[in-house]
């Protein structure tokens, strides 16, 4: 027997993958990748009684290998935030799923573990952009101001990691990074003994100069969009700057579009913070975007239909 754990490479993943394996450890096969590399499944090759636990990554996109690896005999754990459409009936099939726009995989997964590794739901959670819903669990678990804040910043610099076109533009890949964070019960504990947190928090400082400077190409009360050049800064601060800029102006829509290497556009699009829905509906009418209502985006979005996104993304937030 196999035990598969498969996860988005951002903070999100990480941190519920290891709510999950501190409870109960597993000498697992990873299976991970950048942000926005979430086709993981067809990655498994499952025979019958294999164990799968996924985390953080669309059933809707991963709906066909999903059925695939359920009728090779494998049992499979879902724990997911995203869009997931109709959710497959199947008595190896354990779905953990919601999609309100104030939860994350990792506080569904400190819901099910009963808060028992609840410091890295917080850095989860803070590094999802859930600063309110992250805000409300270290509160309600005893943790100090100095510590929340600690954990925000983990938070940010996970997730600030996983953004990249390939593995190449990050610091970390997310299996290696999982397994320097895996031996600590305490994300304080990673914060003060490895340096992979200062390493990425140089990148992040660096990084974030350069995208703070980007001027926004459409800017409005209700939405803005910032056009980001072709670069590995570029593609690691999309997700992290994105975020940083809904929590700026949350009455605010913003998009922010990478020119990729390949001549296709990548986009992350985040809903204003005061009213977190359409960023899915406005992706998904793309035919390589995804995501959910609060945050989403287009992997690779042809450069002739960047006038549509644009008329979409204006008319879906422009109500003031």
């Amino acid at each position: 027997m196999t035990q598969y754990d498969v996860f988005n490479g951002d903070a999100d993943g990480i941190c519920a993958l290891q709510q999950l394996r501190l409870h109960t450890p597993q000498n697992s096969t990873l299976i991970t990748g950048v942000k926005r590399d979430i086709k993981l499944l067809d990655r498994v090759q499952a025979v019958q009684g294999d164990c799968i636990t996924v985390l953080d990554i669309s059933l809707d996109k991963n709906r066909e290998e999903l059925l695939r690896v359920l009728a090779e005999g494998a049992k499979v754990e879902y724990f997911d935030h995203h869009f997931a459409g109709e959710i497959p009936q199947h008595e190896h099939f354990d779905a953990h799923i919601n999609t309100a726009p104030t939860t994350c995989t990792s506080l569904l997964v400190n819901a099910y573990l009963d808060n028992q590794h609840s410091a890295w739901a917080v850095a989860g959670a803070y590094g999802d952009n859930m600063y309110e819903s992250a805000d409300r669990l270290a509160r309600a678990t005893g943790l100090c101001v100095d510590d929340s804040e600690a954990l925000k910043e983990l938070g940010t610099y996970l997730n600030y990691n996983g953004y990249g076109s390939a593995l190449e533009d990050l610091y970390f890949t997310p299996d290696k990074l999982f397994l320097r964070i895996n031996p600590y019960r305490s994300p304080l504990d990673f914060i003060a003994s490895d340096d992979a947190f200062s390493t990425l928090k140089k990148g992040y400082a660096e990084d974030m100069v350069q995208g703070r400077a980007a001027k926004a190409d459409i800017k409005t009360a209700t939405h803005s969009l910032i056009l980001l050049p072709d670069g590995a800064w570029a593609r690691r601060v999309s997700g992290v700057l994105a975020n940083e800029m809904a929590r700026s102006a949350p009455d605010r829509a913003h998009a922010l579009v990478n020119t990729m290497a390949d001549g296709t556009l990548r986009v992350s699009v985040r809903a204003p913070l005061n009213n977190r829905a359409g960023a899915e509906i406005l992706c998904m009418a793309f035919p390589t975007g995804g995501g959910r209502a609060a945050a989403a985006g287009i992997n690779n979005l042809p450069q002739d239909q960047y006038d549509a996104f644009v008329e979409k993304f204006t008319q879906s937030f422009n109500q003031a």
